[in-house]
């Protein structure tokens, strides 16, 4: 297994040491951790060089677009030439906290867009409440990445037309969470061969966790509810969701 999104480096009740571990011990292979600011990129540099299993994103989350000043370009492809820099990431749009930067959001999320194509790396998208306008923007101006939409959360008609263009859904904890109708139906309906498993932790711990905090280790129930719903066993979601990320971010 790969856990394809953890902020490994938010952790605060364990160290990295100790999720990194705790993930071995459950057969999760590989982590990949996003950059949410600039503050990360160190960080996320120190990780990947300390840990052989362990790979990184490069990015600025939306949330953080007041952050962004075009030198981080520069920034981003010299550390890039890294080549456990597998992505672009987490970029994109988020409309759910504050729309009065919107339209920065938007200018912040072509130009990383751009950025990926120029560098051929992936680009893993963070998608909250504004499905619409990140569709439209990666159909204008993605050119050549291959696209995650990182913690899936629209409709299965939604689904099918991202599985159209060639994209992956990243599925995390939320998918075992009793009151997710909606996500069981997109994973029930969808190509398991457009699947990627994350646990984006800290954050969405899946259940029986739920409610503490989220480690790489717990990928593994997101592949055992995958299994349960698609009445598949778990040997076949680990081998190609497995399969599937590393096609996607060249492992």
């Amino acid at each position: 297994m790969i856990d394809t999104h953890s902020h490994i480096n938010m952790l605060e009740n364990i160290t990295t040491d100790e999720a990194v571990q705790n993930a071995a011990e459950q057969g999760i292979e590989k982590i990949i951790v996003p950059a949410a600011n600039p503050a990360d990129f160190t960080g996320i540099m120190e990780l990947i060089n300390k840990y052989d299993n362990v790979y990184g994103m490069l990015g600025v989350h939306p949330s953080d677009a007041k952050d962004w000043n075009d030198r981080l370009i520069e920034d981003i492809k010299k550390l890039a030439e890294n080549k456990k820099i597998v992505a672009i990431g987490e970029i994109g749009l988020d409309y759910y906290w504050d729309k009065s930067y919107n339209e920065l959001q938007k200018e912040v999320f072509i130009k990383q867009i751009k950025l990926a194509n120029e560098l051929n790396l992936p680009i893993d998208i963070h998608d909250r409440e504004a499905h619409k306008d990140t569709f439209d923007i990666l159909k204008e101006y993605n050119s050549s990445s291959k696209v995650v939409m990182h913690c899936f959360s629209g409709s299965v008609e939604f689904a099918k037309e991202c599985i159209k263009e060639g994209w992956y859904l990243g599925i995390g904890g939320v998918v075992t969470f009793k009151n997710a109708v909606k996500m069981k139906e997109v994973v029930q309906a969808v190509p398991l061969e457009h699947i990627l498993l994350e646990t984006d932790a800290p954050y969405l711990t899946p259940v029986p966790f739920r409610g503490t905090e989220n480690q790489p280790a717990y990928v593994k129930f997101v592949a055992e509810e995958i299994a349960k719903l698609r009445n598949i066993n778990i040997e076949e979601v680990n081998s190609v969701t497995t399969a599937n990320a590393e096609r996607v971010f060249a492992l």
